[in-house]
């Protein structure tokens, strides 16, 4: 393994029924003026929003609403985010939602501290922010891990960019079971696939000899694999709920990742298909992941064949390595279309758009088998329509 430093700030209240308790003995120790964050109206269908609007009144909060975060978070959203915090002399943020309500509070809470436009300060002046509002999330939905981190992804429309921010990380995590039980199935689904694609995406980046890291990887991606064929029996089980909601945390608090060069190459690819569509994340990485692999296992293939008898349970028999890469490969495919998962991007309503642009403003890492040209990234594209 290579050299690392690892620390983690954020505090994780993990099980069911934990979120009330958990709030109480957080909320008091800040001050009066709360963001409450959230987003389409979901959590005030299900009773959340009166569960939550009733802690913070009882912990004498005075409540900001801050309500309408999208899907794919914009960056004008996050601007408003960031006016209403200054407007409000906020004290706190809590965001209660899925990944995009909490990656979009984690750079309001940076903007509302800072002067600077908060894209230029990162990708113009190179810095990073170091004041910040705190904050607190609440996961009404999982997958994207995005509670673990300081990370957010944020579409900038004006300049056709879906692009990683840095701000800040949260103090503390809830991750109620209870309050994820009113997830359709489809987007239980689609997120674990998210979770899944961070393992991956953590798992094919070097060093590639087998190491600890790489191997609490495979058991947290056999453990993902197996609930999602779970949740499609029974959506109601909690226990698969809650290991999947486990798995999502795992797969970006850092632990798989420590003493390696991860590739997100997959997700880059995806972040500039929404930039362009709006589209589903999970969805998308599903059909992004199987192709791009055809493109790169061979710059790897005895990871992959690794990959496919480790987390696949695919046996060697008299394969070869290049031969149970493939096999690897088309029973991630398959896997993807089993649990009911586009493999095209005509499946999602995808049919008319400027793969060559994508191609070339998608961001390219090298942390992986190879480093792609904007040639090869519109290549996979095309065969993903």
């Amino acid at each position: 393994m290579n050299n690392f430093t690892y620390s983690y700030p954020v505090k994780v209240y993990f099980g069911e029924g934990v979120a009330k308790n958990s709030l109480v003995a957080e909320l008091s120790k800040y001050g009066k003026n709360v963001l409450f964050a959230y987003g389409g109206g979901s959590i005030k269908q299900h009773g959340i929003y009166d569960e939550i609007t009733t802690i913070l009144k009882e912990t004498g909060k005075k409540i900001i609403e801050f309500s309408g975060i999208m899907s794919n978070p914009t960056y004008a959203k996050v601007q408003e985010g960031a006016r209403l915090a200054k407007e409000n002399d906020v004290d706190f943020i809590l965001a209660v939602g899925g990944g995009s309500v909490i990656d979009c509070c984690k750079i309001v809470s940076a903007q509302a501290n800072c002067d600077t436009d908060i894209w230029e300060l990162e990708y113009t002046e190179h810095k990073q922010p170091n004041k910040f509002i705190p904050m607190g999330a609440v996961v009404t939905a999982f997958g994207t891990g995005a509670e673990m981190n300081s990370g957010a992804v944020i579409t900038n429309e004006d300049k056709m960019l879906k692009s990683a921010l840095w701000g800040a990380s949260y103090h503390f995590a809830v991750l109620d079971v209870n309050y994820t039980m009113t997830m359709p199935v489809r987007q239980v689904i689609s997120g674990s696939f998210d979770t899944l694609s961070h393992c991956m995406e953590t798992y094919f980046g070097t060093p590639r000899e087998n190491n600890l890291s790489d191997e609490i990887n495979e058991a947290v991606m056999r453990n993902v694999i197996r609930n999602m064929r779970a949740t499609l029996k029974n959506p109601k089980d909690k226990f698969v709920r809650s290991e999947l909601i486990w798995a999502s945390a795992m797969g970006e608090n850092g632990i798989l990742k420590l003493g390696k060069v991860t590739d997100f190459q997959a997700h880059m690819i995806e972040h500039q298909l929404g930039a362009y569509t709006n589209c589903n994340h999970g969805f998308g990485l599903a059909v992004i992941h199987p192709v791009l692999y055809k493109h790169i296992y061979k710059n790897a293939t005895e990871r992959f064949a690794h990959f496919a008898t480790t987390v696949l349970g695919i046996e060697r028999n008299e394969k070869t390595d290049d031969e149970l890469a493939l096999a690897g490969i088309e029973a991630l495919a398959s896997f993807i279309k089993e649990v009911g998962l586009p493999t095209k991007f005509s499946e999602m309503g995808i049919t008319d758009v400027d793969y060559k642009a994508i191609a070339n403003s998608t961001v390219t890492t090298a942390g992986c088998c190879k480093k792609l040209t904007a040639d090869e990234i519109l290549e996979i594209l095309e065969e993903c329509r």
